[in-house]
C-alpha cells in the first residue's frame, strides 16, 4: 500500500494524498462496467483511470520501471480489507495543513 502525496494524486483524488494498492496487470480483472472507464494522460507516461458514470478515481498505470502493474485507488473498494502498513511517497509535496488533522504523516 502507498500513500502518494504527488499534487497529481492530489487533483486526481481532491485530497490531501491517495492510497493505492499495486497489482500485476494479470491480476486484475474488471468484470462489469470496463465501457464506463475514461482514460488521461497524467504525466509523461502515466495514464489514470476513472469511471465516467460516478466520476470515481480508479486506476494509474505506465510507470516505466512498473510497466506490468496498476495501482487501485483502495478508497474506490466496496469490500473491506486489513492493511498492516503504508509506505508515503512525495512527501515533500505534502499538504502543510495535515498535521493539523491530528496526525504527523
Amino acid at each position: 500500500m502507498t500513500a502518494c502525496h504527488c499534487r497529481m494524486c492530489q487533483k486526481h483524488h481532491g485530497a490531501s494524498f491517495a492510497v493505492f494498492g499495486s497489482v500485476p496487470k494479470t491480476q486484475l480483472s474488471i468484470d462489469e462496467g470496463k465501457g464506463l472507464l475514461a482514460s488521461y494522460n497524467s504525466s509523461n507516461a502515466i495514464y489514470r483511470q476513472f469511471c465516467q458514470k460516478c466520476g470515481s478515481s480508479l486506476f494509474w498505470f505506465g510507470s516505466e520501471e512498473y510497466s506490468d502493474w496498476i495501482s487501485i485507488a483502495l478508497s474506490s473498494l466496496d469490500d473491506t480489507y486489513t492493511v498492516e502498513r503504508i509506505k508515503h511517497i512525495h512527501k515533500a509535496s505534502k499538504v502543510c495543513w495535515l498535521a493539523k488533522l491530528g496526525r504527523d504523516l
